[in-house]
């Protein structure tokens, strides 16, 4: 009996012993996760919100999150609140500066060295960080101005204290920031600003694991990068992160902003429209949004907003073109202004121009209709009755009566009305009118 209960223990050791090892070894074979996020375009607020949404999603398993980052920079406050994600982040945070021809300039910068590992791709740049505003100046407030030497330092002291902790080159780093030092991915590597160079996301997943090996969290703890056969995860941007990242584009916000005029301008022109009303409004509303969360300057937008006030009136009011002409100057003037001394946002000069023409030319074809139908001879009398929209008080088979601007007429129709339909007038003969319906 003794020996059937020692025959069964050591089968069931057996048993958990080989569980164990195929346990272990389905584990070890379970490939890891890389999650991807891709930044490209200005450090604008709903690219904080990505970001911090990728980490929060990499954290639920990846062993890594590789932000690929080709920026020119942008809002400072918006560049913090990404490095704090960065440097509180419970997974390893890799910034790659990729592909080829992009760069990593002034917030891009600070991001790329805030990584816990630092890559660039080759042919990439990064560097001149020298701030113009600490903070954007926002659609009520003054136009951007060259920073003072307050913060600058603030700027410099904050880059220093990421590149002491991430353990990079501080100096270098400093340069970025007062001396708008500007450097390519293969001295960033010799000068240690970045940990590595990849020429793809295949040979820095290898090269992760290789070269890098570990990482050190905020808090002391170690973390091995298991990458080199990890399986890939790309998050992209939802559709609302898309939607205001584009909008978020000056180019972007500009043009909306002058098509929304425009359908404001055809809504009140012909009132009862409708839909360019709505379009203009909405479209006006989100522009004005954009431009303040880009740091417009608030003349440049009151400006062009004067503009299309002043070319709206020319079409009711008989100026000669002066107020056309002070339009499309004003048009002109607050395209320049609106970004102007940002060394980050800036509105294309062939844009400016295209739209500046585009409008002018749109005015000249409504004004040139204006004035045309008031030259043209005005009928009057009975001539003016024709196309006139009359209403049925008897049923005309096919003689009747119709009530037209206040008086009764008799009225032939070329088919049977009822009484209260509409009619419209196609000919006076003497003190009959020829009626048709409606349709």
């Amino acid at each position: 009996m003794l020996s059937r209960f020692k025959k069964l223990y050591a089968i069931l050791f057996l048993g958990l012993f080989f569980f164990s090892l195929t346990s272990s070894a389905f584990a070890q074979s379970a490939p890891s996760r890389v999650d991807v996020l891709t930044v490209k375009g200005a450090i604008v607020p709903v690219v904080a919100d990505y970001i911090k949404r990728g980490i929060a999603e990499a954290s639920k398993g990846s062993v890594a999150l590789i932000i690929q980052l080709d920026t020119p920079g942008g809002l400072v406050s918006t560049t913090q609140e990404i490095i704090e994600a960065i440097l509180a982040s419970p997974v390893p945070v890799v910034v790659y500066v990729s592909p080829a021809g992009g760069w990593a300039g002034s917030a891009g910068s600070f991001i790329t060295i805030s990584g816990h590992v630092a890559a660039m791709a080759p042919g990439t740049f990064i560097g001149a960080a020298h701030p113009i505003s600490l903070a954007p100046s926002g659609v009520g407030q003054a136009a951007p101005q060259a920073v003072d030497e307050k913060t600058v330092n603030a700027l410099a002291s904050s880059i220093r204290s990421i590149a002491q902790e991430r353990r990079r080159n501080v100096e270098a780093a400093e340069k970025m920031v007062r001396e708008s030092l500007a450097i390519t991915d293969d001295e960033a590597k010799t000068q240690g600003v970045v940990d590595l160079r990849a020429r793809s996301l295949d040979e820095l997943l290898v090269k992760l694991e290789t070269e890098i090996k570990e990482v050190e969290l905020q808090g002391g703890k170690r973390v091995a990068l298991r990458t080199k056969d990890a399986t890939v995860n790309y998050i992209p941007m939802n559709v609302s992160e898309r939607f205001l990242h584009t909008i978020s584009d000056p180019n972007i916000a500009y043009i909306l902003l002058s098509l929304s005029m425009l359908a404001l301008i055809i809504e009140l022109s012909s009132p009862g429209i409708g839909l360019p009303g709505i379009f203009g409004a909405l479209g006006l509303l989100t522009s004005l949004y954009a431009l303040g969360v880009l740091g417009a300057y608030w003349v440049g937008i009151v400006i062009i907003l004067l503009a299309f006030v002043l070319l709206l009136a020319e079409a009711f009011i008989t100026s000669h073109g002066i107020l056309a002409i002070g339009g499309v100057a004003s048009l002109s003037l607050g395209s320049v202004l609106l970004f102007s001394g940002s060394p980050t946002f800036r509105i294309s000069p062939v844009l400016i121009a295209g739209v500046v023409i585009a409008v002018s030319a749109f005015f000249i074809l409504v004004i040139t209709a204006v004035v045309r139908n008031q030259r043209r001879p005005q009928p009057t009398g009975m001539e003016g009755m024709i196309g006139a929209i009359a209403v049925a008080r008897t049923p005309l088979k096919p003689h009747g009566t119709v009530f037209i601007l206040g008086e009764l007429w008799e009225a032939i129709a070329d088919e049977e009305v009822e009484v209260g339909e509409k009619v419209v007038i196609t000919k006076v003969e003497g003190l009959k009118l020829r009626v048709t319906k409606t349709r």
